[in-house]
């Protein structure tokens, strides 16, 4: 993603081949900062949400062409393993050791997540994540801590199960992503504010179209503003 000075997202870049070879050391992901880490898996957790918005809708992955089997199959274990070892891979990360929970969170937030993306499509979660880059409150905050925002919104818009919109809520929760807009540094934003994040997801070759849904802004800002209230009612539950 390229972004403007300002820290609003500007376009995607996509270089003409794929890297010759990725190297990760989980050794020195075990010493950086666990909120990298934390991050990685909010971006992680869109892949198969999106990929699977994708296939629905019969929409094209990055490469311009339809998803596989693989593809979709990738995005799926990418979610799938996050959820699983998750909370220790954290948990390793904050000990600065490497467990093979930290190697699998490394591979799907990396080797899966990547793969899952470009073979099987973006959708609404990074829209709104690019959405979310219009407000200057979020610049402080990672990526993946604004798509996954993105995923909680992207639910309610999609019409999703209510025990898959608890799953999600509570891997979030039990990891540290943020599940209300304050925790991305707008929690006074107001509707004007968020009409200007959905007409940024909603703007033309936004891959939020992929949803196998109606998107209008509207439904957007519904969506956002439904998935900020519901992340603050499970705090004010968890802190009584």
């Amino acid at each position: 993603m390229i972004y403007t000075p300002e820290g609003a997202f500007s376009r995607y870049l996509f270089l003409p081949r794929n890297p010759e070879l990725v190297l990760v050391d989980t050794r020195v992901i075990a010493m950086a900062p666990v909120r990298f880490l934390v991050a990685g898996m909010g971006d992680a957790l869109a892949t198969w949400f999106e990929a699977d918005a994708c296939r629905q809708s019969h929409s094209p992955n990055q490469c311009g062409g339809l998803g596989t089997l693989a593809g979709y199959s990738l995005a799926r274990l990418c979610y799938d393993t996050i959820l699983e070892y998750g909370v220790t891979a954290k948990t390793s990360c904050e000990q600065k050791v490497v467990t093979p929970a930290l190697s699998h969170v490394v591979e799907a937030n990396t080797l899966l997540s990547g793969l899952g993306f470009e073979s099987g499509g973006l959708a609404s979660a990074h829209s709104i994540h690019n959405g979310l880059t219009r407000l200057p409150g979020t610049h402080d905050y990672y990526h993946g801590e604004k798509v996954a925002i993105g995923v909680l919104a992207g639910l309610f818009l999609a019409d999703r199960p209510s025990s898959l919109i608890d799953e999600v809520y509570d891997f979030c929760e039990a990891i540290g992503l943020p599940t209300t807009l304050s925790g991305i540094g707008i929690g006074e934003a107001s509707d004007d504010d968020l009409r200007l994040v959905a007409e940024g997801a909603c703007a033309d070759g936004e891959t939020i179209h992929h949803e196998p849904c109606r998107v209008t802004l509207d439904a957007v800002l519904a969506a956002i503003k439904t998935a900020d209230l519901v992340g603050r009612k499970r705090r004010e539950e968890t802190l009584k």
